[in-house]
């Protein structure tokens, strides 16, 4: 008979205790399986910046790393975060928290007078781009909410990166950039990844859709399980090249030559990115995609976006 060892042991209670948490949130609560911590850097690679959701079940993530945004949207900024999404943002644990088991959850709620509310975080570092010559690595191992089918309409996960001229303005977008590493909309078995950049309506990213690119996640339906999405900005090629991939796969790329000069810098000359985390409800996403607006009565609330680790690499 072997046992486990005090490293799975702990896991485990931690589990345990994250599930009865989210029991007494009354959530839908999914064993979802979390790593010990934020993975080795890959060979040649250093890490630079991350976090693995390691502490307390009911404990807001890590004000050292993030900010917790609020509301309808930015003080000064556009309405609804300029997407149409219709929750409310809070810093409510039952909307945003660690579980105890080494995740982030973010849980669309809603109230009984019909209001939905969730959770987005930023992080307080806006510096993140690659060394002339060097390559930026941004990843996230992620579950999408398991939800799909009508009882999904709305639900719209997203983990991405915003130029950091943005914070502050909130009017220059999209020429400051914008990477979307992941977004997934209305419980679909698919990632989508996309650039955002130069103007807006039109422009060399074609705006407001911007360059994007879409794949099923691999082996285990997005909704289902653990995926690994993975961002990479490259400058130690000619043209520079942005990459997409899920699991190692790759699945989009966008080169400086497409954009132009302009554009590419505009969005690439400026101090660097911030990264975000949300799970957005409603919008002009999950609105065009299923051709009617979003959410419905039908659309369940409680499900969760579950967030293992996002660590940044340089190379």
């Amino acid at each position: 008979m072997s046992f486990p060892s005090p490293l799975r042991r702990s896991r485990r209670r931690r589990l345990t205790t994250a599930l009865a948490f989210i029991s007494a949130l009354g959530l839908t609560a999914v064993a979802t399986p979390a790593q010990a911590s934020v993975p080795p850097p890959p060979s040649g690679w250093r890490l630079v910046w991350s976090d693995d959701f390691d502490g307390p079940a009911g404990a807001l993530p890590s004000s050292a790393n993030w900010q917790i945004d609020t509301g309808h949207g930015y003080p000064g900024g556009p309405a609804n975060w300029g997407t149409g999404e219709v929750q409310r943002y809070t810093a409510d644990p039952a909307n945003i928290s660690l579980d105890g088991a080494g995740n982030l959850r973010i849980t669309a709620l809603r109230s009984a007078s019909g209001e939905w509310t969730s959770g987005r975080i930023e992080t307080r570092r806006a510096d993140f781009k690659p060394a002339e010559g060097g390559v930026l690595r941004i990843e996230a191992r992620i579950q999408m909410p398991d939800v799909s089918g009508e009882q999904a309409l709305g639900y719209w996960p997203a983990f991405w990166a915003l130029g950091s001229p943005y914070r502050g303005n909130y009017w220059n977008w999209p020429s400051i950039g914008e990477f979307d590493i992941m977004e997934n909309v209305n419980g679909i078995n698919s990632v989508w990844g996309v650039l955002h950049c130069g103007t807006n309506p039109g422009g060399p990213c074609g705006e407001t859709d911007g360059i994007g690119a879409s794949r099923p996640c691999p082996g285990t339906p997005c909704q289902a399980g653990m995926h690994t999405y993975r961002f990479e900005w490259d400058r130690s090629v000619t043209p520079e090249q942005l990459r997409w991939y899920v699991d190692d796969q790759h699945f989009h790329t966008v080169t400086e030559d497409r954009v132009g000069a302009d554009a590419w810098a505009a969005m690439t000359d400026h101090g660097g990115y911030f990264l975000l985390l949300n799970l957005a409800m409603g919008g002009g996403f999950p609105d065009g995609v299923a051709g009617r607006a979003t959410p419905t009565p039908q659309t369940v609330p409680g499900r969760s976006m579950v967030v293992d680790y996002v660590a940044v690499y340089q190379r």
